[in-house]
C-alpha cells in the first residue's frame, strides 16, 4: 500500500478572483503561509519517503516549512496552462462561451492558447504511478499542487469520468489522502482543513429566478471557504 498525500497551496493575492495559472511571481500571501505552517504542524508526526511539489512558487512556498531535505520538483504537478484565460478575472470569463464546456464537459475543455483539462488529469495521473512504482508500496509521501490537478487525481481514484471532477471540492491549503493498494485506491480522506465553515449561498437573481452561475465549479480550485 501506497499512502499519497495531496496538498494544495495556500492562499494568494488572486486566488479566487482570478485564474493564476502560470503566471510567474505569484507568492503566498499572509493567509497562505499560516495555512501552510498549519498543514505542517498537523501533519508533523508523519515520516514521508518524499516531498513532491509542482514547480510554481506557491507550492513550493507551502512545503517550506516542512524542511523537507528530500523535496522534488515534478513538472507533471503545475498548475493547468490556461492559455489565454491565464491572469484574467473568474467573473469576466464567465461570459466566455467556453466557460460551459469547463462546467459541464470538461474532459472536452481546451483552453485558448493553453492546455487541456484531458492533458492535464494525464500527466497528473501518470505522475502518481510512476511516483508509487518507485517509492514501492510500504511509501508515504506528499505532493504540493494545484486546485484542478488535485481534482483530476481524486476523480481518477474514485473511477470518476472527468465530466464529473467538478464535482470535487479542494481548498486551499487542503489536505487529501488516498492510499494506492494493488486491486483499488481508497480515498481515506478528502479536502481536509480545520475551517469547516459552509459557503455563503449564491445570490438569487433580482427576478428571483435561479441563479445558474451559483452552480458552477471554481475554475482553478477557488479560494475556499477561509
Amino acid at each position: 500500500m501506497t499512502t499519497l498525500l495531496l496538498l494544495r497551496h495556500g492562499l494568494t493575492p488572486l486566488t479566487g478572483p482570478v485564474l493564476a495559472g502560470r503566471a510567474p511571481g505569484v507568492h503566498l500571501d499572509e493567509r497562505g503561509r499560516k495555512q501552510a505552517a498549519d498543514a505542517a504542524e498537523r501533519l508533523k508526526d508523519v515520516r514521508f519517503d518524499a516531498v513532491v511539489s509542482s514547480p510554481l512558487e506557491r507550492c513550493r512556498e507551502t512545503v517550506e516549512p516542512f524542511s523537507a531535505e528530500n523535496l522534488q520538483i515534478d513538472d507533471r504537478f503545475a498548475e493547468c496552462d490556461y492559455g489565454d484565460w491565464t491572469g484574467k478575472k473568474l467573473g469576466d470569463l464567465a461570459k466566455e462561451p467556453e466557460w460551459r464546456v469547463v462546467q459541464a464537459h470538461p474532459s472536452a475543455a481546451v483552453f485558448p492558447g493553453g492546455e487541456s483539462l484531458a492533458a492535464v488529469s494525464a500527466r497528473a495521473v501518470a505522475a502518481v504511478r510512476d511516483w508509487n512504482a518507485r517509492l514501492g508500496e510500504r511509501a508515504t509521501y506528499l505532493v504540493c499542487s494545484h486546485g484542478d490537478v488535485i481534482k483530476a487525481i481524486v476523480a481518477d481514484a474514485l473511477g470518476l469520468h472527468l465530466d464529473q471532477f467538478q464535482r470535487i471540492n479542494v481548498d486551499p491549503g487542503s489536505v487529501t489522502v488516498i492510499e494506492y493498494t494493488p486491486i483499488r485506491p481508497f480515498l481515506r480522506r478528502l479536502n481536509d482543513t480545520r475551517n469547516f465553515g459552509l459557503p455563503e449561498p449564491p445570490p438569487e437573481h433580482k427576478d428571483g429566478g435561479e441563479n445558474i452561475a451559483g452552480s458552477d465549479a471554481a475554475v482553478g480550485g477557488g479560494a475556499g471557504t477561509t
